[in-house]
């Protein structure tokens, strides 16, 4: 009798965890400061490494680029894979198939696999090399620098129409 009372015990403790996981507010809140956390950590040691020292404005460029990659890293695991990757440039309106994901990848990766972590985001996003996912990135933010007008157009001159 007491092993059945331990037995209820247990799966009402467990029916308790579940539940708590299921609330996904804290939780998600709390998985996202760790991100955020392990991302300014990896950006301390950019800062500290000499090869990029001579980057201007390194501090805010690496706080931009955590932001940018938390944003795409939904499962915060710390690595994007193919369907974050997609979602991005999706999002970005430059969509992609799944063979030029793929490819991409492959292009910023340092390692096998399908994803690719922060730390190679970072040395693509800084580095020389003119990757293809970079300068997706960069035009995406050229575009957002840019003011787009506001109300209604100006009027024209019959002369002025094509």
């Amino acid at each position: 009798m007491s092993q059945t009372r331990d037995l209820q015990g247990r799966e009402g403790g467990i029916g308790r965890t579940l539940k708590r996981k299921k609330e996904g507010g804290k939780a998600f809140g709390l998985l996202k400061a760790q991100q955020e956390e392990r991302l300014s950590e990896i950006n301390k040691q950019f800062l500290d490494d000499p090869k990029y020292s001579s980057d201007e404005d390194l501090p805010s460029k690496l706080e931009a680029f955590k932001k940018k990659y938390m944003e795409f890293d939904l499962n915060g695991n710390g690595d994007i894979d193919i369907m974050s990757l997609k979602r991005m440039l999706e999002k970005l309106e430059v969509p992609k198939t799944h063979l030029e994901l793929k490819k991409l990848i492959r292009e910023v990766s340092s390692g096998p696999g399908e994803t690719f972590s922060y730390s190679d985001f970072l040395r693509m996003m800084l580095g020389k090399r003119s990757a293809i996912l970079k300068m997706i990135l960069m035009y995406e933010e050229k575009a957002r620098e840019q003011e787009k007008p506001t109300g209604p157009p100006a009027k024209k001159a019959i002369s002025e129409l094509p």
